[in-house]
């Protein structure tokens, strides 16, 4: 039985993308299945579940990589996000994440220079 550990949410929408391409062909799922498990050097229970996922919803979007950002916050705004990261049952990095992510779309303030 081959045994390891989770994969991240971007390997797994690959894998999922992979069986997703299998089954388009028409391969048989025991032979999809198997070309999976030995692809990827998983099981090929774990296969037919890349397989399952893929039959039941199709291809899905893979996940940005993320990276390590260090910045140096106020204590009492670090607080602030760690309070809203509990309240609302997520990461403080999800949350900084979609900060950030809102604060850039908004584009410059009018009468503010770029750059």
């Amino acid at each position: 039985m081959v045994r390891g550990d989770r994969v991240d949410s971007v390997e797994y929408a690959r894998r999922v993308n992979a069986a997703a391409d299998l089954a388009g062909t028409g391969a048989p799922v025991a032979a999809a299945a198997r070309t999976l498990a030995s692809r990827y050097g998983v099981s090929v229970r774990q296969a037919r579940r890349y397989l399952e996922q893929a039959m039941a919803a199709g291809r899905v979007e893979v996940p940005e990589s993320s990276v390590v950002f260090t910045v140096k916050l106020p204590e009492s705004l670090a607080g602030r996000i760690r309070s809203r990261a509990r309240e609302s049952d997520r990461a403080i990095s999800a949350v900084v994440a979609q900060a950030l992510a809102e604060f850039l779309e908004r584009g410059v303030p009018e009468g503010r220079p770029r750059g």
